[in-house]
């Protein structure tokens, strides 16, 4: 015998959230080893967050060192402030993964 579940009229689920903002969320995103990708990486995070302090930027390179790994810790506001975050950071020339 299984029981029906009737959601709520409130239930939203774009707007159901696991995340209370404001709170510190980590970003990990990876690209080729080149000059300037950390400090691109950087301005990106900073539109979104202008407070960001790039000292907490951690820099991880691959084992083979041809990909960089970096981790951004933002500031999150709100769900739409991530979403537009991941979103420049997906379609930045310089970016191949964003976790």
């Amino acid at each position: 015998m299984s029981a029906s579940i009737t959601p709520t009229e409130d239930f939203d689920p774009r707007k159901d959230s696991l995340i209370e903002y404001p709170s510190v969320f980590p970003i990990k995103v990876m690209g080729a080893m080149v000059d300037g990708f950390a400090q691109a990486m950087a301005q990106v995070a900073l539109r979104f967050d202008p407070d960001f302090d790039v000292s907490t930027m951690e820099l991880r390179p691959s084992k083979g060192g041809n990909y960089l790994g970096v981790t951004l810790l933002i500031t999150a506001t709100s769900r739409e402030q991530l979403d537009d975050l991941y979103r420049a950071l997906t379609s930045h020339p310089m970016v191949k993964i964003v976790l």
